[in-house]
Order: structure tokens, then C-alpha cells, then sequence
């Protein structure tokens, strides 16, 4: 009788395991590895980052084009020469609540590359069984025992590549894991940089509030004298105490800001808020930056930053996950066996005169679903073009925030040259102020509005010095200093 093997449901084949024969096996392996490969990466922008000589940025404030330490660059924040922030940075980077998320994650990822390379070897299983009898007769008891234990194996021959390519893909995605904590490492030290520069500026600017006050009220004081003296008028007392007034109200939101600072940095540092307030309640200067500061040139992005590594360890991956799909458009194959081994005997189970066995392979290949294969393969590019464009444009960004920290370092620094004539100069024309309406020879106003300046001006030169500090560290964490 003759029998057709390929079975129909409503008139369409069904997938089944066909037998090829070697050649045929590396005949379609030959023509898959001489297909058209996909580029895995664009170029372009890489190239033209990697041909710049230099930052397009004028460099006006002590930057300089020379290759960064790489030891410095590691541990940027030591050039403040300031020893609670380096012992801040320490700490932080090894109790930081997100660093230790990034650790688990790569942990995640070498979990899914080691599940993937399971596939690669063969699947053992094994099933023991003993059975016994016993049956009554006239003359006794009949007793029979069975033993046996059986052996399934299967392997899957990775002859297109596509279970290689997994787990290389997942190789990849630890790499770019890795990088994200290195990521995470550079946005932290700056993030908790910048929260200390402010913290400093906070206690700065209550200082020079405090102090102005302290002047104020003795104008007032003086203010008072000359009333009751007929020298001043109601309305120089009243200004006189609107300035102290004025004074006293901007503290209480000056305290606010660097309280909610120090919840800040302890967050960062994985404690409860209010925890480093004893720590950090003595007001300290603001970190003085270096006279020089190395800033490479934009090459250096392609090798330091980590957020561009990560994504063009992702692009890596991703071009494999392409070679998969492509895979999965091939046949499979899949040699088996079984061995079994039965006695009566348990120690004869395991001996040769027990064994009975049989090995098969198959060759299996995919019909009605093809179209969604070849689907796949097509997401799978799509998404590869979507990796190459963040890179592209991570890139760019990279090169973008360094352009714009070298600019701001650059002028910050001459409008703090500035501010701090200009503070000089109020304070100065304050103090002469204050002499001539003691003498009669100016009113009030004059005194009014110098007392004004003066503070604004000081204040303006504390932001001012705080803003220097923070375009500084913008530029190590642009140039993706603090992980290394």
C-alpha cells in the first residue's frame, strides 16, 4: 500500500522532519555564508567625530587640547583638593542605590548568555524504574524483579550559526550591561559634585546675607539716632528697616535650599535624609578649580564616554540577533538517541549484555510560517537601523555637551572676573555711603541703594564662583571621567 507522508490539514502541508543527505547539509551552508552581509554599523558620524582635530570651542579659561590623565580622569573630583568631597565620592560609589541596580543587571545579562549557551550542548535525560512481583502458588511464593534505567539524548548541530550567534549576542548585552554601570558611575560622581558645589554655595550666600545684616541693622541703629536727633526723617527709618527685613526673609529660603541639599547628597549616598546634616552643617569654601584643565580631543569621546560604548555594544548585539533571524529561515537538525538498559538483576543493569539502543537525526524545516520568519528578519534589521541612529545621535550628544561646558567654563569665568570688581566696588561705595549720611553730607537713598547692591553683588559673586565649579564638572562628566 502506498502511503502519502505529507499529511494535509484543509488542503495545506504540514511542517515535518525531512531527511537530507550530508552534501545537500553544506551545500545550503555554503550558500547561506555567502550571502550579502549587512553592515552593522554607519560610519559616518563616527568619522567625522574621529577627524577633528581638536573642540570647535575657543578655549578661554585655562583648558587645554592635551590627552587627560587617564588616573586623574578617573577620579576627577580630587582636583578640587577637597577632602570631604572626595570622601563623599568614595562612599557614594560604593553604597549608591542606582551603581548596585547596574550591578544586578549585569548579572541579569550573564544569566540569559549562560541559558542561551545551554543550546549549544546536548540534552541528557534519564528515567529509572524497578518493578517487583510476587505471585502465590501450592508449593510458595514466585518472585520477579525488573530493573531498568533509560538514556535520551538530543543534540541540534548549530550548522547556520543562529545558536552561536545568540549567545554571542548575549555576550554583547553583558559588555553593554557593564557599560551602563560605568554610566551610572559618571552621572553619580557628578550629580553628587554638583549637589556638594551647591551645598557650599548655600552656606556661601547665608554667610554673606548674615553679614550684610549685621550692617544693615547698624544702619537702622544709626537711622534711629538721627531721628530722634531731628536729623532723619520716619520715612529713612522705614526704608532703613525694610532693608533689615529684606535681609532677614531671603535666610529662611537660603536654609531650605541647602537642607533639601543635604537630603540630596545623603539619597546619593544610600542613607536616610538628614542623616549628613552633623557632617556637613560647618560652612566650608567653595572648591577652588585648577589653573589647567586637559579636555583631549573629541576621539576621545569614542573610547571613554560609556553611554556611546553601550550603544554600540548594543548595535553589536542586535546585528547578531539579525544573523538569528536570518537562521531560523534554515532547516534544523537534530540527531538523537535513546539507550536502554533493563536486567532483573540491579547490578546488571548498567552492563553491556543489558543495553539496547537506537539513534536517529532529522532534518526539520519550516513551511507555513515562513512569511512571519522572513517578518522577523525584517524587525529585527529595523531595529538594528534604530541602534545605529541613537548611536549616531549619542555621539553627537557627547560631542555636544563638551562643546557646551567648554563654553560655559570659558565665559562663567570672565563674568566672575567681573562680579568680583563689582563687589569690591559696592562694598566700597557702601561703606563711603554709610560715612557721608553719618555726616549729614548725603541722604538717605544713597545709602538705600548702595546697601542694596552690595548684597546682590556678593551674592552674585558666590553664585558666581558655584557656577565655575559646576561648568567644570559638567566637562569631566561630558568627557566621561569618573569610572574608570
Amino acid at each position: 500500500m502506498n502511503r502519502n507522508r505529507n499529511t494535509t490539514l484543509k488542503g495545506k502541508p504540514m511542517p515535518q522532519s525531512t531527511r537530507f543527505t550530508p552534501a545537500t547539509i553544506l551545500l545550503a551552508a555554503f550558500v547561506l555564508s555567502t550571502s550579502a552581509a549587512r553592515p552593522s554599523i554607519c560610519q559616518s558620524v563616527r568619522a567625522q567625530v574621529s577627524a577633528e582635530p581638536s573642540w570647535r570651542t575657543t578655549p578661554v579659561g585655562g583648558e587645554m587640547t592635551e590627552p587627560a590623565d587617564e588616573k586623574v580622569l578617573s577620579q576627577w573630583w580630587t582636583v578640587f583638593n577637597d577632602q570631604t568631597l572626595i570622601s563623599l565620592e568614595e562612599r557614594a560609589l560604593k553604597s549608591n542605590l542606582d551603581l548596585r541596580t547596574a550591578l544586578s543587571s549585569i548579572e541579569q545579562a550573564r544569566a540569559n548568555r549562560m541559558s542561551a549557551s545551554g543550546r549549544l550542548l546536548p540534552t541528557v535525560s534519564v528515567t529509572g524504574s524497578a518493578t517487583g512481583g510476587r505471585a502465590s502458588t501450592r508449593s510458595g511464593g514466585l518472585v520477579s524483579n525488573s530493573n531498568g534505567a533509560e538514556f535520551d539524548a538530543s543534540w541540534e548541530p548549530d550548522f547556520f550559526g543562529g545558536l552561536h550567534k545568540n549567545v554571542a549576542a548575549y555576550d554583547a548585552d553583558i559588555e553593554a550591561a557593564r557599560e551602563n554601570l560605568h554610566n551610572a558611575m559618571v552621572t553619580l560622581t557628578a550629580e553628587l559634585a554638583l549637589d556638594y558645589v551647591s551645598l557650599r554655595s548655600y552656606q556661601a550666600q547665608i554667610a554673606t546675607t548674615q553679614s550684610n545684616l549685621a550692617k544693615d541693622r547698624d544702619t537702622y541703629e544709626m537711622t534711629l539716632a538721627k531721628r530722634e536727633s531731628g536729623l532723619a526723617s520716619q520715612l529713612d527709618v522705614q526704608q532703613a528697616l525694610e532693608i533689615v527685613q529684606s535681609a532677614e526673609a531671603s535666610i529662611p529660603t537660603l536654609e531650605t535650599s541647602l537642607h533639601q541639599t543635604m537630603n540630596a547628597i545623603a539619597i546619593l549616598l544610600g542613607q536616610q535624609p538628614g542623616t549628613m546634616d552633623a557632617e556637613l552643617t560647618e560652612a566650608k569654601p567653595i572648591p577652588v578649580v585648577p589653573a589647567e584643565v586637559a579636555v583631549g580631543i573629541p576621539a576621545d569621546l569614542l573610547r571613554r564616554r560609556p553611554d556611546v560604548r553601550s550603544a554600540e555594544r548594543q548595535i553589536a548585539a542586535q546585528a547578531l540577533r539579525v544573523g538569528v533571524a536570518k537562521a531560523n529561515l534554515y532547516p534544523t537538525f537534530t540527531l538523537s538517541g535513546t539507550f536502554l538498559f533493563g536486567a532483573q538483576n540491579l547490578l546488571n543493569v548498567l552492563t553491556p549484555a543489558s543495553l539496547a539502543s537506537t539513534v536517529a537525526g532529522a532534518l526539520q524545516q519550516e513551511i507555513l510560517n515562513r512569511r512571519s520568519l522572513k517578518a522577523q528578519v525584517k524587525l529585527q534589521n529595523a531595529l538594528l537601523d534604530q541602534y545605529e541612529i541613537a548611536y549616531d545621535s549619542k555621539l553627537l550628544g557627547a560631542v555636544r555637551d563638551v562643546e557646551n561646558s567648554l563654553q560655559a567654563f570659558g565665559q562663567d569665568q570672565v563674568r566672575r572676573k567681573s562680579l568680583s570688581g563689582a563687589a569690591v566696588s559696592a562694598e566700597q561705595a557702601a561703606e563711603i555711603s554709610r560715612e557721608l549720611y553719618a555726616s549729614g553730607l548725603r541722604d538717605f537713598l544713597v545709602v538705600l541703594d548702595s546697601e542694596r547692591t552690595v548684597l546682590t553683588a556678593q551674592n552674585s559673586l558666590v553664585q558666581s564662583d558655584a557656577a565655575v565649579d559646576s561648568d567644570l564638572i559638567q566637562i569631566y562628566k561630558a568627557m566621561g571621567g569618573g569610572w574608570k
